[in-house]
C-alpha cells in the first residue's frame, strides 16, 4: 500500500512538472486566433502548420544550426580546458590554489551583463562579431569554472595510487590520462558535458548581442514572432517545442553517466 502511494505521488508530481510542456504542445498545434479566442485543454482540430512554417523557412533552421554549432564548440572547448585544470587542482597543492579555485567560481556567479560590453569591444577589435567562435568563447567564461568544479570532485575521488602505478608501468602522462584516467571519471565527463551544453543552449544575452546575421541563434530568430498585431503564439510555441529536442537528446545519450554522476559526484 505504501509503495502504491509512492507511485501515485510520483506520477502526480511528474504530471505537474509536465503541465507547461503539455500546454506548449497544445498551443503549437493551434493557430493564434484559436488560442486567443477559446480556452481549450486539447486542440479541437490539431494542425502541424506552425511546424511547417518553421521547417519551411531557412532562417528558422539556420538559427537552430547556429545555436547547435556554437553550443557544441563551447562544450568541447570547456572540456578541453577544464580537464587538465581540474586534474591540477585535484592532484597538486600550490600557493593560493584554494583562492584561485574560488576565484574561478566567482566568474560563474557573475551575471553575463557585466562582461557584455568588454566582450563586444574586444571581439569588434579582432573581427569576431557575428561568428560562432565569439559566442563559444564568451560562454567559456561561465562554463569552464563550472566544469572545473564538477570534474575536480570526480578526480579527487580517484585514488592517487592509480597515477603512481601508471608511472611505474612506463605510461607517459598523455597515454595515462587518455586511456586510464578519463574512462575512470567517465560519468563526471558526461555530467559536465550535459551542464555545459544546457547552460550554453539557454543563454540569450551574449548570444544575441555578439551575433547579427550569419551566426544568429534560434533565440534571436524567435523574436520574429512579434509583429504589430502582437505575438504569434502558435508559432512561438512550436519553436519552443523544437528547442526542447536537443536537450532531450543530450539527456538520452548521457542518461547513464548523468544518473551515476549525480549519485557519485558533487552535483
Amino acid at each position: 500500500m505504501t509503495l502504491r502511494k509512492r507511485h501515485v505521488g510520483l506520477a502526480l508530481y511528474l504530471g505537474f512538472l509536465l503541465v507547461p510542456i503539455g500546454w506548449m504542445l497544445n498551443m503549437s498545434l493551434r493557430p493564434t486566433a484559436d488560442i486567443l479566442s477559446t480556452f481549450r485543454l486539447l486542440p479541437m482540430d490539431p494542425s502541424l502548420e506552425n511546424y511547417r512554417t518553421i521547417l519551411g523557412d531557412p532562417s528558422w533552421y539556420s538559427g537552430y544550426l547556429n545555436s547547435l554549432t556554437y553550443v557544441g564548440m563551447n562544450t568541447a572547448l570547456s572540456l578541453l580546458v577544464a580537464l587538465p585544470a581540474a586534474y591540477a587542482f585535484s592532484r597538486y597543492r600550490f600557493l593560493g590554489d584554494r583562492h584561485l579555485f574560488f576565484w574561478l567560481l566567482t566568474n560563474r556567479m557573475a551575471p553575463p551583463a557585466v562582461f557584455l560590453l568588454p566582450f563586444f569591444q574586444l571581439y569588434s577589435t579582432f573581427g569576431l562579431i557575428d561568428t560562432h567562435l565569439a559566442v563559444a568563447l564568451a560562454h567559456c567564461l561561465f562554463n569552464v569554472p563550472l566544469a572545473v568544479w564538477i570534474l575536480e570532485g570526480f578526480m579527487s575521488s580517484v585514488p592517487r595510487e592509480i597515477d603512481e602505478m601508471a608511472h611505474l608501468d612506463g605510461y607517459s602522462f598523455p597515454r595515462f590520462f587518455l586511456t586510464l584516467f578519463l574512462p575512470t571519471i567517465g560519468p563526471g565527463v558526461g555530467v559536465t558535458a550535459f551542464f555545459c551544453f544546457m547552460f550554453s543552449w539557454v543563454e540569450l544575452l551574449l548570444a544575441r548581442t555578439l551575433t547579427t546575421v550569419q551566426a544568429k541563434p534560434i533565440a534571436a530568430v524567435m523574436t520574429r514572432t512579434v509583429s504589430a498585431t502582437g505575438l504569434d503564439w502558435g508559432l512561438l510555441a512550436a519553436a519552443g517545442m523544437l528547442t526542447i529536442v536537443p536537450g532531450a537528446l543530450v539527456i538520452w545519450f548521457v542518461r547513464r553517466h548523468l544518473a551515476k554522476g549525480l549519485a557519485l559526484g558533487r552535483v
